[in-house]
């Protein structure tokens, strides 16, 4: 579904990412690793449209999208959900939702989908009105998944999506993600929590200065000594 060769993207003259392989089969959940500044945000960025890759190439369903704008891949079915949420804190949360269809066309169906979205979420069905800057950091993040889920994404990016949550939000974001794969959704994500993303994933790649320097399953990385001493604490 997803092959990128050989990608490389720089800030400057500073380079980010270097020469980083992966794959992605349909259906899958694989997830990136690494440190602080290892290059796993800007991977996703390069992938989504955000940054143009200095070097390498990326393809999404058979299409070259290594130089596509962020518009094109969207329409394609590859949808983002970045750090930090990124929702219009001034925008109603119904706002948020239909800014995350803005592509499509189909009004029933449309109308439909958010419905249930406002359903799985009873709390966004409460606050539909409300202005999203005012929900909590937990319910923001309950809106930024719903509205890259308005787009009908074949694939989804989730950057680090438990990032600044208490506890119990972050189990239920990680159902949210599971429940998502298991509908038939692949998913691409990187996550702060290694432990919980290997946990998570089919496949996993461990990123360090920008390349890739361990891959496998996610059972096999938990095992891995060098993956246990340098992410998980063991």
């Amino acid at each position: 579904m997803l092959e990128v060769e050989g990608l490389t993207c720089c800030y400057g003259k500073v380079v980010a990412v270097r020469e980083l392989s992966l794959s992605v089969g349909e259906g899958e959940l694989v997830t990136l690793i690494g440190a602080n500044g290892a290059g796993k945000t800007t991977t996703l960025k390069a992938l989504s449209g955000l940054i143009e890759p200095t070097a390498g190439r990326i393809t999404f369903l058979g299409h070259d999208i290594t130089r596509a704008s962020a518009r094109r891949i969207l329409a394609l079915g590859m949808a983002h959900c970045p750090e930090g949420r990124r929702i219009f804190p001034y925008m109603s949360v119904r706002e948020n939702l239909e800014m995350g269809c803005y592509l499509r066309a189909d009004k029933a169906q449309i109308a439909a989908d958010l419905d249930a979205l406002l359903v799985r979420f009873p709390i966004l069905r409460e606050r539909a009105e409300q202005a999203a800057g005012t929900l909590s950091g937990g319910e923001q993040q309950m809106l930024a998944i719903s509205r890259a889920l308005m787009s009908r994404p074949k694939l989804v990016l989730f950057d680090e999506p438990s990032l600044g949550l208490a506890p119990n939000l972050v189990e239920r974001t990680f159902e949210i993600i599971k429940e998502i794969r298991r509908q038939g959704t692949t998913v691409v994500m990187v996550e702060q929590n290694a432990y919980a993303a290997l946990e998570l994933s089919d496949r996993s790649y461990v990123l360090e200065q920008g390349r890739v320097t361990l891959t496998g399953t996610g059972a096999a990385l938990l095992k891995d000594p060098h993956v246990k001493s340098a992410y998980l604490g063991a």
